[in-house]
């Protein structure tokens, strides 16, 4: 079946991101693959990373968990625990976040299984209080995690959760400690411990300045033209006219929209590119549709392809969007490849 988006991947940044992470945090080091491998498909990239000897991995529901059951046992982890009606998997272990949880799975019979458990140190996100700590006694657990709230800034609240963690390392008996994601790689090896859980960097992204020039672009967006058009002087484009001709021009009408992840707050800053030409969007960003000026590009037809300027940070710096949300925002029309 044709498809009229293309989402191309590049094994080799993926990779090269990966061995950049592990050189950096020093010690092991794992994949956060949660929200479809946050956007790019969990499976491709788990099968990539696998070959290249990464042997753990996150996800955040039990239903991502389904996705990957070829993983071998003990290389998978759900962050979100074990809800009441949450079905575990054998060999995938639940990250215990509540008193609740640790209740229910001792309930279960599985005590002794293998499992992790999140702390909060400072988040006030997920996972037990430090008060609640004790209610994890008896457990066998595999990692004990912690997130940090501020690690894509210098503030001194990472400090505080370092110390709150290694805290943690000295009371609570595990096999393995973890309290780093992306960012926190980049503050130095003491966020590392026994295992550091990078996500956005992975897949191109730039979770702090020091990354640049060390993480690479994984991701390019192609997208067919479905039509070109002329529009005079006072000609306008698109929905409610926000965009109107000054002077002669070549449209091109691009079969992607805000339903595929392109969202209507990167139309001033967004463009497409025909080589090394750009070809500014023009007009409202539709749900399939948007429109570029292909003045500078005479040669295009009907049928041909365009890249979208997809630069993570520039996109996030203008648009206002995070450069998660730019990611885990592609849609199911993309035709997904790797290279």
């Amino acid at each position: 079946m044709h498809h009229p988006l293309r989402l191309c991947c590049d094994r080799a940044a993926l990779v090269s991101n990966y061995r950049q992470l592990e050189a950096r945090a020093g010690t092991r080091t794992g994949a956060a693959v949660k929200a479809n491998a946050y956007g790019l498909g969990a499976r491709a990239v788990v099968q990539h990373l696998l070959a290249e000897g990464c042997r753990d991995f996150f996800v955040s529901t039990w239903w991502e968990a389904s996705e990957l059951d070829f993983l071998p046992e003990g290389t998978l982890a759900v962050l979100h625990g074990l809800g009441p009606d949450d079905q575990p998997r054998p060999g995938v272990r639940p990250v215990l976040i509540t008193a609740e949880q640790i209740a229910r799975w001792k309930a279960s019979g599985r005590s002794a299984d293998p499992c992790d458990l999140m702390v909060d140190t400072g988040m006030n996100r997920l996972g037990l209080s430090l008060d609640e700590v004790s209610t994890a006694d008896g457990l066998n657990i595999h990692t004990l995690h912690s997130h940090l709230a501020c690690a894509d800034e210098d503030h001194e609240l990472n400090a505080t959760q370092l110390a709150r963690f290694r805290d943690l390392r000295a009371a609570v008996p595990a096999q393995r400690y973890s309290l780093a994601n992306s960012a926190a790689i980049f503050l130095g090896e003491d966020y590392g411990f026994d295992l550091v859980r990078p996500g956005l960097a992975l897949y191109g992204g730039m979770p702090r300045q020091e990354a640049r020039g060390v993480i690479g672009a994984v991701v390019r967006l192609e997208a067919q033209i479905l039509q070109l058009r002329s529009v005079v002087p006072g000609q306008s484009v698109g929905y409610n006219a926000t965009f109107v001709a000054h002077e002669r021009l070549r449209a091109a009408i691009l079969n992607i929209g805000y339903a595929d992840g392109y969202l209507r707050s990167l139309a001033a800053s967004g463009s497409a590119r025909f080589g090394a030409v750009r070809l500014p969007i023009i007009g409202r960003i539709s749900m399939d549709l948007i429109a570029v000026n292909a003045s500078a590009a005479p040669a295009l037809r009907e049928g041909d392809w365009l890249e979208f300027d997809f630069d993570l940070e520039k996109l996030a710096a203008t648009s206002g969007l995070s450069q998660y949300e730019l990611l885990t925002g592609l849609g199911r029309r993309w035709q997904r490849s790797w290279t």
